[in-house]
């Protein structure tokens, strides 16, 4: 998957490979799909959620440019498994959730794993998570129509936010860094990924 997909492809960051091939992504995959935890796609994962294609994984923590004293703010931990890598290249995680089953699922795996500098809440990506801003990179794997202001709001001044932004058949990965009060957009690429929705 690594060198085949990812590498292949121009993604040399060697924190974020080197990452990808420590967590083992098929135990972040139901059993009944076990066969394509290393195929080069999305995968369900209930509740109408999936595990993003190991690419997108990949390029979206490389355009991160993380470094081990960084603070996240990930938005849809879904099954956890980008959560791990996070986990594997920062400090900290602060990670949201929508679905509650999700969640407890994300946790206890990760927990089981040793995980222990993730903190998982259940919550709309919408608002952020406030209480631990200011994040030096946020990441999203859900898409909003447009970037939420809070999200800009609790990134760091200098900090890059990697977020898909569009409706569901026209959406683009936007990665952007904070420049004062505005977002400067380093790079961008046509995806498609669950629509970030809210929580009642």
């Amino acid at each position: 998957m690594v060198s085949d997909q990812i590498r292949a492809r121009g993604v040399d960051d060697h924190r974020v490979l080197d990452a990808m091939l420590r967590v083992p992504r098929h135990l972040f995959v139901d059993a009944d799909h076990q066969a394509e935890a290393y195929e080069d796609h999305p995968v369900g994962i209930g509740f109408g959620q999936t595990i993003s294609q190991p690419y997108i994984v990949g390029f979206m923590l490389a355009a991160l440019q993380l470094e081990p004293s960084h603070r996240v703010l990930e938005i849809g931990t879904g099954s956890g498994y980008q959560t791990a890598l996070l986990a594997e290249l920062t400090s900290a995680v602060y990670s949201l959730e929508v679905v509650e089953e999700l969640a407890d699922k994300a946790r206890r795996l990760l927990d089981d794993l040793g995980y222990r500098n993730v903190v998982i809440r259940v919550a709309d990506g919408h608002g952020g998570w406030p209480e631990h801003a200011p994040y030096d990179r946020i990441v999203g794997a859900a898409a909003p129509e447009g970037i939420p202001p809070a999200l800009v709001e609790q990134l760091a001044d200098g900090g890059i936010i990697a977020l898909p932004v569009g409706i569901s058949n026209h959406q683009d990965l936007v990665v952007s860094r904070r420049v004062g009060d505005r977002l400067e957009t380093l790079a961008t690429m046509p995806v498609r990924f669950v629509p970030m929705v809210r929580r009642d």
